[in-house]
């Protein structure tokens, strides 16, 4: 299926959204590592998704200080900056690339860093977090809807919120809506809201802050 998100110009993110090979993309993301933060922060990009998903995470939980929050795909550790910005303190974070892992070891704000593909299931015990953020990893070249959605909300304690981010031009069409219908009509998750955002404003890219509450 042909990618048609803009990338703005990053040829990085023209290769990461064209791949289909795990370890392929994990390579590839290994060689961006060290230089991840300032391609997608520049101007032409402007990659705000992060702070968006913090603000739907107090939003929608509340006070998170206490709260175990797992940083799914948190790559160099963006995702995880406006958590402990928030007052966040107990933050787990799973990549699939150790060279992004390398980067987020450098913050110093994650509890536990470990590798994980989240197209498989997550090595995770039932009811271990009570958020689970992913951040720009259900995307192209990347994870699709299931098992990834499923397997976010059982991980997550009965009354915990899940907050993703999807691209709005595969929102439909890789099936992350259909995905979220059977969720519902399974009484797994509820819909607390799903608004569209300048994902990446400098390349004109809108995407779903999906946040969902655990059954």
């Amino acid at each position: 299926m042909p990618v048609t998100t803009n990338t703005g110009g990053n040829s990085f993110l023209e290769r990461v959204y064209n791949v289909s090979d795990p370890e392929e993309l994990k390579h590839l993301y290994d060689e961006w590592a060290d230089t991840y933060d300032s391609g997608v922060l520049d101007p032409t990009q402007d990659y705000v998704a992060p702070t968006f998903v913090a603000q739907a995470v107090v939003a929608s939980y509340g006070n998170i200080e206490n709260a175990k929050i797992l940083d799914a795909g948190c790559g160099t550790g963006l995702s995880g900056l406006p958590l402990h910005k928030a007052g966040a303190r107990n933050i787990d974070g799973v990549d699939l690339s150790e060279g992004m892992l390398k980067e987020a070891r450098k913050l110093g704000i994650y509890t536990d860093l470990a590798t994980a593909d989240l197209s498989k299931p997550i090595e995770k015990p039932d009811g271990s977090y009570d958020i689970v953020v992913c951040v720009g990893t259900l995307t192209h070249g990347h994870v699709g809807p299931r098992p990834a959605l499923q397997e976010m909300a059982r991980i997550t304690k009965q009354g915990g919120v899940m907050v993703s981010t999807i691209l709005d031009d595969i929102w439909e069409e890789h099936g992350f809506a259909a995905e979220v219908d059977r969720l519902k009509s399974e009484v797994l998750v509820e819909v607390v809201s799903n608004e569209s955002k300048d994902y990446r404003p400098g390349a004109k890219v809108t995407a779903k802050i999906l946040v969902l509450r655990k059954k």
